[in-house]
């Protein structure tokens, strides 16, 4: 599926729940879905424009008074619900794996190697706290009245989200002993600058 449906899929998905603004449905996006997918300002509003011109959704003056909510409030229309099980059901391509950390360490024979284990113990820290914030938020869930036919889907995420957490943490320590067993990652010079 291409970056631009998985968008659309996105801006469709968060309508579904509700009618909203394109400024809080970008907040929606980034509070509900945060945890394992991230839409800019950037492609949300051409996303919305897109969509609104095929006829997904439409677009109606929001009444401050009246909703308390201001600008623009886009509403999903009947095609935008079917265009949204379309994309539901379309394959998707597992993501290309994009890791900052892992790029780093694979050339970290050319840094000192307490700067490698800072980066280690960062992720350690980060991973733990993230575990920790998917326990909070699966509680929160399974308070959720529609837990029954809505929330144990979203459960699903949450999970998925613990699980390489709980490995992101596991694999840390473990990096972490392996640099330390090979005597802190410090070979010979001349090693080192190959």
């Amino acid at each position: 599926m291409a970056r631009t449906s998985q968008t659309q899929l996105a801006v469709l998905g968060a309508l579904s729940i509700e009618p909203m603004t394109g400024y809080r449905l970008r907040a929606e996006i980034v509070q509900t879905l945060g945890h394992f997918w991230r839409e800019s300002f950037g492609q949300v509003y051409p996303a919305l424009s897109t969509l609104e011109e095929a006829g997904l959704v439409e677009r109606e003056r929001g009444d401050e008074r009246a909703t308390g909510r201001s600008g623009n409030v886009f509403r999903l229309t009947a095609a935008g619900r079917e265009r949204l099980r379309e994309l539901l059901a379309e394959p998707f391509q597992p993501p290309t794996p994009r890791d900052p950390l892992l790029l780093r360490l694979f050339f970290g024979h050319h840094v000192d190697p307490a700067l490698v284990r800072t980066w280690l113990t960062e992720a350690l820290v980060g991973a733990e706290r993230a575990c920790e914030r998917y326990d909070e938020l699966r509680a929160e869930i399974e308070r959720e009245p529609d837990f029954a036919t809505r929330g144990v889907f979203r459960l699903l995420t949450v999970s998925a989200g613990r699980h390489a957490a709980r490995a992101r943490a596991d694999w840390a320590r473990e990096a972490l002993e392996l640099l330390e067993a090979a005597g802190g990652g410090r070979g010979p010079r001349a090693d080192r600058d190959r």
